[in-house]
């Protein structure tokens, strides 16, 4: 059974392709308070997702004594 296409996703870590993706903006690009913001959503992503891992951890301790 031929598999179904997929909704294509950025590779936001290799090296910019010019022309494959169009109408994608780079970094110095944006406006500052664009990056700000973006800046501070990713920090809170990563302090959430910390948080989360470690809720867990706690969690799983826990269940051990």
């Amino acid at each position: 059974m031929p598999r179904q296409p997929m909704t294509c996703q950025f590779d936001l870590f290799s090296a910019p392709q010019r022309g494959k993706t169009a109408g994608t903006p780079q970094w110095p690009e944006l406006p500052e308070e664009t990056r700000h913001a973006l800046t501070v959503l990713i920090v809170r992503l990563f302090v959430d997702h910390a948080k989360c891992g470690h809720a867990s951890q706690q969690k799983e301790a826990g269940h051990d004594a």
